[in-house]
């Protein structure tokens, strides 16, 4: 993937700064694996779009798919090293939001602690 600039930021958010890839990497760092799952985050993302977040997340190195299942064919996700060495800036995100924007959910305790390295 190109960036516009050889800035860190801009780079960065040529990467994930569309509205839903970090809602997608949040539901992964929660658990959820599969398109259904995704599908009943509270955000209410749509089918084609959460198709076309998955598939550029794929290509970027963030996340990586397997089938699960044969017929049909369906796919589970999980985050790749890449990916989830973003928890740490989504984490600061929640805590910059829990203190800054009235009404945020506390994010679960599991998801504040760091990750084990292997995970």
């Amino acid at each position: 993937m190109t960036s516009r600039s050889g800035c860190p930021i801009a780079a960065t958010l040529d990467l994930v700064g569309d509205r839903w890839t970090l809602v997608i990497l949040r539901d992964m760092l929660n658990g959820k694996t599969k398109f259904s799952d995704f599908l009943g985050s509270p955000e209410r993302i749509t089918t084609n779009v959460l198709a076309d977040r998955l598939l550029k997340m794929e290509a970027s190195g963030l996340i990586r798919k397997r089938p699960y299942q044969e017929r049909p064919e369906r796919f589970a996700y999980t985050l790749t090293s890449k990916g989830r060495a973003l928890h740490p800036v989504v984490r600061e995100m929640c805590r910059w939001a829990n203190a800054e924007i009235p009404g945020t959910w506390t994010p679960p305790p599991a998801f504040m602690r760091d990750l084990p390295r292997d995970a």
